[in-house]
């Protein structure tokens, strides 16, 4: 783009600068991180199922051995009855003796498992109380995502307000130059027509009159090649704060400064500024973190609940010992419950701390109220008494341009003195820069009035 040629409007300079200016994509990004964290928040009200699997080798097949043992039998005598028929016609009952003796029993080894195993199982966990510890975890991340937007506006409102008062900072530079390049043209004018006189010596101009406004026409030679300077860093300027390369300038489509005066009521403004004001939210959304924190910090002396479960299943190619299908596969589910009984008085001095940094906040709070409604007020009634400026410096301009004009006429017919006609004109440039000035301190002040209370209540004030 050859900025050098074009023209951008003030919406378009705010289009640009919010889709180029590096600080919009980082406090975006930031937002980003604060709805993860915040997510991250809400997944401790899911269940937790996690599945783990193994393939484990042995060097050999783990067993287990039965120690053998010796057992004393005493030496015992029992009876037996033989049946009729047998031993003779009648039962008989014989008696019977056995000695002591010593039984020896021996080692019994007994694989477990084979060599190769594979295992899968399923865990399931999923907490059902916990005292208030993820309500205030949830609240931590939303107050934190809340101060995140906050943020990204305030960014915004700052970049629009930095464009916007370059940009008319622009507008101003370009009329300065402008009117010292016509201030100029009509110096050298009056010098041509002072020199003319001078030299055909009708008697009204002398050689000081001359040589008083050469001096004067030089001066402001000087000047004007200041105020383009001034006019070419102002466009270089616009250009950086909407994400340029520093090699490009902007130059502004509007050519004056248009005064759109504001009825503004101090106190519905201050009223329902802290509605709009970003850092007031950010200030709010801190207080709530604050509060989550404090919520977080006593469930930690609650007892937290849990459902618990698991499914497993191994494989292995054994089919004794431990490899049986009651112990290759299963389930198991349950209740956890953990009750804190005394953890050195931890959890109570960060509930304390909390507590204090919630205090600390509210009182913060205050302060930012006072400090809210103080900028309010001063911008209003410096904006008040800028309007009030600019009405007397446009009847002081267009006076001055009048007298200017006056004292050419009678310059031109030997009515007036050179000194005159120069006082003139440097008085109209004068009056005229100053005019600008206080155009451009209106806008600005603007501006920074929709900095401090956001660009939405100042639209509703102003009948947008």
């Amino acid at each position: 783009m050859n900025s050098a040629n074009s023209e951008y409007s003030l919406e378009s300079c705010i289009a640009i600068a919010l889709e180029k200016n590096q600080q919009q994509p980082a406090s975006q990004f930031a937002v980003e991180m604060a709805e993860a964290q915040h997510r991250q928040a809400l997944s401790g009200y899911w269940p937790q199922v996690n599945f783990s699997g193994a393939y484990r080798r042995t060097d050999g097949r783990p067993n287990f051995i039965f120690s053998g043992d010796s057992i004393e039998l005493p030496a015992s005598t029992s009876v037996i009855n033989i049946p009729p028929g047998v031993l003779g016609p009648g039962p008989i009952s014989l008696p019977v003796s056995v000695p002591p003796q010593t039984i020896d029993i021996p080692d019994f080894n007994v694989e477990l498992l084979d060599e190769d195993s594979v295992t899968g199982s399923l865990e399931l966990q999923w907490l059902l109380f916990d005292g208030g510890m993820r309500k205030g975890l949830r609240e931590q991340s939303r107050s934190g995502l809340e101060a995140a937007k906050q943020a990204a506006r305030l960014t915004e409102l700052e970049i629009i307000e930095s464009v916007k008062r370059t940009y008319y900072g622009s507008v101003l530079a370009s009329q300065l130059h402008q009117l010292g390049k016509d201030t100029l043209g009509r110096m050298e004018a009056t010098l041509e027509l002072t020199e003319s006189m001078y030299k055909e010596g009708a008697g009204v101009v002398n050689k000081t009159d001359y040589l008083g406004n050469k001096v004067v026409v030089d001066s402001i030679r000087a000047m004007v090649a200041t105020l383009n300077s001034n006019d070419i860093m102002a466009r270089a300027a616009l250009a950086n704060y909407m994400g340029l390369s520093w090699r490009e300038s902007v130059t502004p489509v509007d050519t004056e400064i248009k005064h759109n005066p504001l009825d503004l009521n101090l106190e519905s403004m201050v009223g329902t500024a802290y509605r709009f004001n970003p850092d007031w939210a950010r200030m709010e959304a801190g207080i709530n973190a604050a509060k989550g924190n404090l919520r977080t910090r006593k469930s930690g002396n609650m007892p937290r609940i849990a459902l618990v479960g698991e499914v497993h299943r191994y494989w292995n190619s054994l089919d004794s010992g431990l490899s049986t299908d009651e112990n290759l596969e299963g389930w198991s589910a349950g209740l956890g419950i953990e009750v804190p009984i005394f953890d050195g008085y931890l959890t109570r001095n960060k509930v304390r701390h909390a507590r204090a940094k919630l205090e600390q906040l509210k009182s913060q709070q205050i302060l930012l109220s006072e400090g809210i409604g103080l900028q309010v007020r001063h911008l209003v009634v410096t904006l008040n008494a800028t309007a009030e400026q600019y009405v007397s410096t446009k009847s002081a301009m267009e006076s001055a341009i009048e007298n200017r004009d006056l004292n050419e006429r009678a310059y031109r017919n030997g009515l007036a003195e050179t000194e005159d006609v120069i006082q003139a004109q440097l008085i109209e440039s004068l009056i005229s820069a100053q005019h600008f000035r206080v155009a451009y301190d209106y806008v600005r002040l603007v501006s920074k009035l929709e900095l401090t209370i956001g660009r939405e209540l100042l639209d509703q004030l102003a009948g947008l």
